[in-house]
């Protein structure tokens, strides 16, 4: 019998992760009805990815208000969600990651008794102030889902560490790896002028540094050490060019804008969206970064990663030496900007250390487990990632 199945996202990381799973999911129309939600917690970065990845909503709550806070995003999800999860009454809610659209709707999904399968379960920093509030949104969520599907085998074992059954867990990989080999094979043109002319005109020789930093943590005196420390790089390094697509919030504009606007090799641009950005990432040769996403990403392809947090959800990269942590110490990172910059035998141990996040192939192993949940007889045909 065909299983009815919501996707609720509503962040562009979220869709991004979600969108291989909802295209692998339509495709198999005898097993599944394919219901998307979309909150839009972020209203033009998510309508990009479902453009993108031809993905059309088949409800959007619209919910993105200026300067929203935590408390409009959850009382609006929720209340958004109510009249939908009434009239569909699905099989299963998936949900995914760490959003607070992710808690509300998993919160909704369990207030009407329906299971909630998490994408991208088991993550942990163990510090609930960072990230905030993504921490707390991903443990409470974990508490109440029937399938959790980690990541990584330590993500398991985060979870079992919690008491969670392990028949309700399954190791899959990471959806980003499925959803940027998608992407990269999609025939592409730089979007962004600005980063359009820079490409067309750059040295042959010259070195990028993609810098994606924009976490509340780090507003003020956080984000001030990070722009200090890559002025001061830019300056040691003469063959460099630093590109920063810089978050639209006015927090992060006014630091970055006041330290870094006008030095000669440092360019300033507006948000990407994914297609520019996964093919920035290619051609650069570091990327710096306090984003989650990337630090899964950026090891796909090959680049070295510094992480500007003082914790990190995903150790696994750290592990394995393709991501180093830095926090928001400037001295820190101007030191191990240089270090990657002069020695070619520590970028090399960097970049090609083996990617620990996935291998394309955790849509298939998704879904065989949803359907293994809802057939136990049935037994899963994709071996668990490791």
């Amino acid at each position: 019998m065909k299983k009815k199945i919501l996707f609720v996202f509503g962040t562009r990381p979220e869709a991004i992760k979600m969108a291989p799973l909802v295209k692998e999911m339509q495709e198999q129309k005898a097993s599944f009805d394919v219901k998307v939600c979309v909150t839009a917690q972020h209203r033009h970065m998510l309508d990009q990815v479902l453009d993108i990845f031809e993905i059309k909503a088949d409800y959007d709550l619209n919910i993105m208000e200026k300067a929203q806070t935590l408390f409009h995003i959850t009382s609006a999800c929720l209340l958004g969600l109510e009249a939908v999860l009434k009239k569909e009454k699905p099989d299963l809610v998936l949900v995914h990651g760490d959003t607070t659209t992710s808690f509300a709707a998993a919160l909704g999904a369990f207030y009407q008794k329906i299971p909630v399968g998490h994408v991208e379960a088991g993550l942990r920093s163990f510090d609930l102030d960072n990230p905030f509030p993504e921490e707390a949104n991903r443990v409470l969520t974990d508490r109440i889902c029937s399938l959790l599907f980690a990541p990584t085998p330590l993500s398991k074992n985060h979870l079992l560490k919690e008491g969670v059954s392990t028949k309700k867990i399954s190791v899959t990989g990471n959806t980003v790896i499925d959803a940027l080999f998608l992407a990269l094979k999609k025939k592409h043109t730089v979007k962004n002028m600005p980063l359009l002319k820079f490409l067309n005109h750059k040295n042959s020789k010259c070195r990028i540094i993609l810098v994606t930093a924009h976490r509340r943590e780090n507003f003020g005196k956080p984000l001030e050490n990070i722009c200090t420390a890559l002025r001061k790089t830019a300056d040691n390094f003469k063959d460099i060019h630093i590109i920063y697509p810089v978050h639209l919030n006015p927090n992060v504009q006014k630091t970055v804008n006041t330290i870094l606007a006008g030095h000669e090799r440092i360019l300033l641009i507006e948000p990407l969206d994914y297609l520019d950005l996964i093919n920035l990432m290619k051609l650069s040769n570091i990327i710096v970064t306090d984003s989650g996403g990337i630090q899964e990403e950026a090891p796909a392809l090959g680049k070295p990663v510094l992480v500007l947090r003082k914790v990190t959800e995903r150790p696994e990269g750290i592990k394995a030496g393709t991501v180093k942590l830095t926090g928001t110490d400037k001295n820190k990172i101007i030191r191990e900007l240089s270090l990657l910059l002069k020695s070619k035998k520590h970028y090399n141990k960097m970049a090609k250390a083996k990617n620990p996040y996935g291998d394309g192939k955790a849509s298939r192993r998704i879904i065989s487990s949803i359907k293994t949940f809802f057939n136990p007889k049935l037994k899963s045909t994709v071996k668990q990632f490791n």
